[in-house]
């Protein structure tokens, strides 16, 4: 019933399509977002980058707020100023106290509407852009996901990085930064979602006050941006350099869109998998001490008497076979299954780190265990994944930051907020049968995507690892 307890998200859209959200609580601060169906994948080759460059313009000027003068402002309120862009998602959103929530919205408005895009900020944000670029080709968990989306979507818009190219960044122009913007920031593609101690009257009112002037007409008929579909290829792209010191290793098969009921089962049955970090322990555990009854269990060491047993999954910490697998016999330094969904695909997999000479038996029993899953998941592990879900979404709502996220990125996946009641439902729907026929459905016998990054000769060859997406069975 707990659930049913959570005010409910109000909507409203406003005349020229902009809509607004917000989850009322009594707080005494509140987050404000304006979400976008905008990010790299409405970009061409020659535009690749445009939107992160935009994102990194927001904040510095607009029109009314020339320069520092925004980020001042909002300095001013004791507020913190933040935004993202992503493949299909561009955000900008301030948490403040709740009383200056007209501010925000009016702030958030200028924001988007009026960004100055001056020339000589331009330039020191190149400059600042093209060394965060430097810096992104360090972190070897991000080049290897860039490197996944590049091959399994080879050809496509969903290969570009959100960041660009270097040599793209080098290029853009003020005029093409304004294109973007005046393409992709119209009213019907936008969200303002709001979370935390506010009214939705007051922030209807502070909407229309604001946005109103907000575009939502488009000047040429060919100019509405479109999602031309992506398709998956089954691929790999292997950057080996044996100068590293670990691999990294990601492998996908296409997953279904945001909206398909099927992410459900799949999210129960990446929560089968688990997760796994060196730091979390498990393993072979020793305890000392004499137990009645079984001698034999014990062998001698010095004056000692010592029981050697592998300690049960939820005692180690390791609800996860793989993890329990992992720990007792070093496979890895840390994996994690992933479920990244699109409007239309997604890319559902796992991705590990490991010693040059683990990567063979990882691939191996990671394999094993997604043929384990499309032939013999059982129910009571499905029901442990199912509480692990319910646990893992509550607490994705923990402060206004995170609901504020929440109720923007639904509206755009899914036109509405899909409130935790039903979440809870659809997760109490699944059993095994389920995790096996959704599994089948998606891993067994189809042409995964591989990125490999760092020493990976150990790695097999691609038809050796095809093959081990299904069993021989009689």
């Amino acid at each position: 019933h707990t659930l049913q307890n959570i005010p409910e998200t109000q909507v409203t859209t406003l005349e020229n399509g902009l809509r607004v959200a917000s989850e009322e609580s009594h707080q005494p601060t509140c987050t404000v977002g304006v979400f976008i169906e905008a990010g790299s994948r409405y970009e061409d080759a020659k535009t690749n980058g445009a939107g992160f460059f935009v994102e990194h313009m927001a904040f510095k000027g607009t029109k009314k707020r020339p320069g520092s003068a925004f980020e001042k402002e909002v300095e001013s309120l004791g507020a913190h100023l933040n935004g993202y862009t992503s493949r299909e998602q561009t955000a900008f959103y301030i948490k403040a106290f709740s009383k200056d929530m007209p501010k925000v919205v009016e702030l958030l408005s200028d924001l988007v509407q009026n960004c100055a895009l001056e020339d000589s900020q331009i330039e020191k944000e190149r400059g600042i852009i093209l060394q965060e670029l430097k810096e992104t080709d360090s972190n070897l968990t991000d080049v290897t996901f860039d490197y996944l989306h590049a091959t399994a979507y080879q050809g496509t818009a969903l290969a570009h990085t959100v960041e660009g190219t270097t040599e793209n960044i080098k290029k853009l122009t003020r005029a093409d930064l304004a294109s973007y913007v005046d393409i992709h920031f119209k009213a019907p593609r936008m969200v303002l979602a709001a979370a935390g101690g506010i009214s939705h009257r007051e922030l209807v009112d502070a909407a229309k006050q604001h946005f109103t002037g907000a575009s939502f007409e488009y000047k040429a008929k060919g100019s509405v941006p479109d999602l031309p579909r992506c398709r998956f290829t089954g691929s790999e792209i292997r950057a080996r350099d044996d100068a590293l010191p670990l691999a990294h290793i990601a492998l996908a098969v296409e997953g279904p869109g945001w909206a398909d009921p099927d992410n459900v089962v799949l999210n129960v049955a990446n929560a089968i998998i688990g997760r796994y970090d060196r730091t979390f322990g498990g393993g072979k555990v020793r305890v000392l001490g004499v137990q009645q009854g079984e001698p034999e269990a014990f062998s001698s060491v010095g004056k000692l008497k010592v029981k050697w047993l592998t300690v049960s999954p939820y005692l180690q910490n390791q609800s996860s076979r793989l993890a329990a697998l992992a720990a007792e016999h070093k496979l890895c330094h840390s994996f994690e299954p992933f479920n990244t969904s699109y409007s239309d695909t997604g890319l559902f997999g796992f991705h590990f780190v490991s010693d040059p000479l683990s990567i063979d038996d990882m691939m191996f029993c990671a394999q094993g265990e997604w043929m384990r899953l499309c032939t013999s998941a059982t129910e009571s592990e499905v029901t442990r994944a199912k509480n692990y879900l319910r646990n893992a979404m509550v607490a994705q709502l923990d402060g206004t930051t995170r609901v504020c996220e929440n109720i923007g990125s639904h509206l755009l996946h899914y036109g509405r907020r899909i409130p935790l009641e039903e979440w809870d439902a659809r997760i109490s729907a699944v059993d095994a049968k389920m995790v096996r026929d959704v599994c089948s459905k998606y891993i067994y016998d189809k042409c995964p995507a591989i990125a490999a990054v760092g020493p990976i000769e150990q790695l097999l060859d691609y038809n050796r690892i095809r093959s081990s997406m299904y069993w021989i069975r009689l």
